[in-house]
């Protein structure tokens, strides 16, 4: 037992990994905010137990190779991060003295790199940079009284990440099992101007209701995440095949496991066919961007691609689900010209699309006054910190309060 030399320092006892029932480990995985009914419905299917959703993840358990699993198939998590201690704290020696008790040379060997990352909400510590270095500290000098050896920082590409999250009284440290962000699936040969994270996507597919026997239409796809995403589920491609895992490089890796996971995956994959999955955008660069993430995909002969307006656009079939997301008018010229925008753009819904089910993604909170068509839902999701809508407009043929253009060029 130590105690802090710190006059508001508290008793800390040695850490132990946490752990359930003999080979339960706890993990945390964080998502887009809004979607953690989906992740832990996910998590569920994956084999997770111990479902604890929170603001922007889902806690669960299970047996430390269930990692591996989530990381591979997972498509709405950011990350898995391996909960390895908690406990109360009032000064950073107590997290110091938590952190050095543990047994990091199980975990990874010292000449693995390291980077320490701290988040905080309603944390009374004065600076979370002196945090983080009393952290990193604590690890260093724990490997050197073992091994005579520390492993090094690399703040820009570590083998191995350490995450603290620190509320007002308690403290978690995380082993991340993920390394690059599960969002990045490794298909955008090009990028385009604000794109959609691809587990944002993902959860909003899902939040649709879309199955693939079900004809998909992104009039407005932009670099194509939606229809990449879309066109993964169809064929049953996990999203994690073809990268890298911080998992590999821990000492509890086992790779003959790992590879019979990734082995059932490919088995149980679609070849790849034309789908019932369609894009369009107005801008053909935009569009281009599009064919070559598909293309980096393996995917391009399953998605059907077109050069169109938003305002020309026809049906590829008779039912079927619209899902977009368009600028959100950040600038004040921007905003005028989604305003003319959107009451031609609930025409086209209305007029061409009955049958259809359309559901737009914005942050822009004018979208159904403008429109003028009334949402049969409204779910509250974030792009990153930006507070966003996913409206639900179920489209049924009707009257027009106007004339619908012709062209996009009257329009």
């Amino acid at each position: 037992m130590h105690t802090c030399p710190s006059g508001q320092g508290m008793l800390v006892k040695e850490s132990k990994p946490l752990q359930m029932d003999g080979s339960r480990e706890q993990f945390f995985a964080p998502c887009p905010r809004g979607l953690e009914s989906v992740l832990a419905d996910e998590l569920k299917e994956l084999g997770a137990q111990g479902l604890a959703p929170t603001p922007g993840g889902v806690g669960f358990t299970g047996p430390f190779d269930l990692c591996y699993r989530v990381n591979l198939e997972c498509r709405t998590a950011s990350r898995v991060l391996w909960r390895i201690w908690q406990g109360p704290y009032r000064s950073e020696q107590d997290l110091y003295e938590a952190a050095i008790a543990l047994p990091w040379w199980d975990w990874f060997s010292a000449d693995r790199t390291i980077k320490v990352k701290v988040s905080a909400q309603q944390c009374p510590l004065k600076s979370l940079d002196f945090v983080t270095l009393r952290i990193k500290d604590a690890v260093c000098d724990k490997f050197f009284r073992i091994a005579r050896a520390r492993p090094s920082v690399d703040t820009a590409n570590p083998d191995v990440r350490i995450d603290a999250f620190l509320d007002a009284t308690h403290a978690t440290l995380y082993l991340d099992t993920s390394g690059e962000p599960l969002f990045k699936r490794g298909f955008r040969a090009a990028r385009t101007e604000a794109p959609l994270r691809e587990n944002l996507a993902a959860g909003i597919l899902k939040l649709t209701g879309w199955t693939p026997d079900q004809a998909l239409l992104d009039p407005m796809c932009g670099g194509g995440t939606f229809l990449l995403e879309a066109a993964q589920i169809a064929l049953r491609i996990a999203p994690g095949l073809g990268r890298r895992f911080a998992f590999e490089k821990l000492g509890r890796f086992q790779e003959p496991l790992w590879r019979a996971l990734c082995e059932e995956s490919r088995a149980r994959q679609q070849p790849e066919t034309p789908l019932g999955i369609y894009g369009s955008d107005v801008n053909g660069a935009v569009l281009d961007a599009a064919k070559a993430n598909l293309n980096m995909a393996g995917l391009a002969d399953a998605v059907t691609l077109k050069q169109v307006s938003i305002l020309d656009i026809k049906p590829p079939a008779d039912a079927g689900i619209m899902v977009m997301n368009p600028p959100y008018g950040i600038r004040t010229g921007e905003q005028d010209d989604l305003a003319g925008l959107y009451p031609l753009l609930g025409d086209v819904l209305k007029q061409r699309f009955a049958g259809w089910r359309a559901y737009i993604f914005t942050a822009d909170l004018r979208l159904p006054k403008l429109i003028r068509l009334t949402p049969s839902r409204r779910t509250p999701l974030f792009n990153g910190a930006l507070e966003c809508r996913l409206y639900e407009f179920k489209l049924v043929e009707g009257s027009m309060r106007r004339k619908l253009p012709a062209t996009a060029e009257e329009a």
